[in-house]
């Protein structure tokens, strides 16, 4: 496997000091500099999962808190592409800003909005729509697995990685923090960008993958061990959500899949599900796996669980806390997301006009 390194993305980068002062860093692609930014998206369906927390939100908040230029965005357009219960959506909707929140996302350090808000996404999908071509969609992963799953083939899902290129391009993104799953859908990025822009102008960097903390990419189904922990999964005893109660994070933990071997001993390769807990336990508590094992030597898988269980709950009270105080407070998420969306749509206009100036609308 690829393994993508943050110091191979420092050879794009250069820092000059502006006239107050500030650092600031620039990214270069052929010549051309662009102030780096950094873009991420998730989608509202379903509650955050230790999975999208630690291999995703606690790294956005590490971000946004070292002072780089970050936007981050509830893509509820995104969420249609597949069957839901479109009557919760603006609940979930509320549900992720109020867990983004409570995970540390500061709206006055970063752009939190709702792609829905901003109309530029859908406009500027089209023109990229009119440069893909339906060969390279068809053979698009995620596409082909989902559609495994389905009798009929939504447009939608089929269309859905343009849009997530519209979503990149649109606020000139030159980084992109994710998983490598995501690296084909990242592909498909930097290559309706290169069209963009040898057939009209090269007005938009050349985003890249930014990658995420390996071991944190590694949180995988508690059911399942050779699959990534997943909002999608029907069995709910597979993940752990920042929202579970104590009663539930234990119950699951001890539901949790292990072997026949009693000892606690770190061993993705031969004992994946047990690694796996202690991954979990390793992150909340920024242990080594190893530490880890030798501290609970004298526990035997059984009795790890309900310790792990002890640790998820001690860990991810405040989150659930504030989630819940947040949620009491509606209008509060609405007005950070109508705030967050008139900042981003501010970018998005700039971006939009250029784009039309250039293609001749």
């Amino acid at each position: 496997m690829i393994r993508f390194k943050a110091h191979l993305l420092l050879t794009h980068m250069k820092k000059f000091v502006n006239s107050s002062g500030q650092q600031i860093r620039h990214y270069s692609d052929h010549k051309i500099s662009f102030p780096q930014r950094i873009f991420s998206g998730i989608q509202p369906t379903g509650t955050l999962h230790l999975g999208n927390y630690f291999g995703a939100v606690q790294t956005w908040s590490a971000l946004q808190n070292k002072g780089e230029d970050v936007i981050f965005c509830i893509v509820d357009l995104h969420s249609i592409t597949i069957k839901q219960k479109h009557k919760d959506l603006k609940e979930n909707i509320q549900l992720m800003a109020a867990s983004l929140l409570a995970c540390g996302i500061d709206p006055q350090k970063s752009i939190l909005f709702q792609q829905s808000q901003v109309p530029e996404h859908t406009q500027l999908a089209w023109v990229l729509t009119c440069l893909c071509t339906v060969n390279r969609l068809n053979h698009m992963p995620t596409y082909v697995e989902k559609c495994a799953e389905l009798k009929q083939s939504p447009t939608g899902l089929f269309l859905y990685p343009v849009l997530q290129a519209a979503d990149i391009l649109l606020y000139k993104a030159t980084h992109i923090p994710a998983g490598l799953d995501q690296i084909h859908n990242i592909n498909l990025a930097n290559h309706l960008t290169q069209l963009f822009n040898n057939k009209f102008d090269k007005i938009f960097p050349i985003p890249q993958l930014l990658p995420q903390d390996e071991s944190a990419g590694k949180v995988k189904s508690l059911k399942d061990p050779s699959k990534k922990m997943s909002k999608s999964d029907l069995d709910s005893n597979s993940k752990i959500e920042i929202t579970d109660p104590p009663e539930v994070i234990v119950r699951k933990c001890k539901k949790a899949l292990t072997d026949c071997t009693s000892a606690v001993t770190y061993d993705p390769e031969n004992r994946p599900a047990v690694s796996n807990l202690i991954t979990l336990h390793a992150l909340c508590t920024n242990q080594l796996p190893q530490d880890i094992c030798t501290q609970v030597k004298h526990l035997n898988t059984g009795q790890y669980k309900l310790l792990l269980a002890d640790v998820l709950v001690e860990k991810f009270k405040p989150i659930r806390d504030e989630i819940e105080y947040l949620m009491k407070s509606k209008e509060h998420l609405e007005k950070v997301l109508l705030d967050g969306s008139i900042r981003a749509q501010a970018i998005a206009v700039e971006t939009w006009d250029e784009v039309k100036s250039k293609i001749g609308f």
